[in-house]
């Protein structure tokens, strides 16, 4: 079951902050980081995280760039989503792994400027030992199905 529906409840308050990218014919804008408008995560993510839209809007068909906070000492447990998933880690230390259960010992550590691609329908878990940023872009709308169903916030 992907939980598409939770994530729309979000998309009026991350489309102000993408408005303008995601207007036909926009003139092109720099980010600044430091200008990020961080918002509560949708809550199919463990409490905790935070996102900023950079572009597009994640939840609708189209390309989209997000940046997702994590605190440290957060789990994403293991889950797959329908779409290629991009990650590049902006900042701090972001675990992945490949598996269908939380698996430490068989996570890689990835550090500012790693990158990773997760194709659609794989499984794949990870976790951060400080405070992350990392930057998700690919084609939405953008989904999340745990492996475990008891392992999604929305239904505890």
């Amino acid at each position: 079951m992907t939980y598409k529906i939770a994530l729309s409840t979000l998309v009026a308050a991350l489309a102000v902050a993408g408005a303008a990218q995601a207007q036909e014919g926009h003139a092109p804008a720099p980010y600044l980081a430091e200008a990020a408008e961080w918002a509560p995560a949708p809550p199919v993510l463990p409490a905790g995280a935070e996102i900023a839209v950079l572009s597009g809007n994640p939840f609708a068909e189209g390309p989209f760039v997000l940046r997702l906070r994590f605190p440290a000492g957060y789990d994403v447990p293991a889950h797959i989503h329908s779409g290629d998933e991009l990650i590049t880690v902006i900042s701090g230390e972001f675990n992945i792994g490949h598996g269908e259960a939380m698996d430490r010992d068989a996570g890689t550590l990835l550090t500012a400027g790693g990158f990773v691609e997760m194709p659609a329908g794989h499984p794949h878990f990870a976790w951060t030992s400080s405070e992350t940023i990392v930057q998700i872009h690919g084609p939405g709308p953008f989904d999340i199905t745990y492996i475990d169903p008891a392992d999604n916030p929305v239904s505890q």
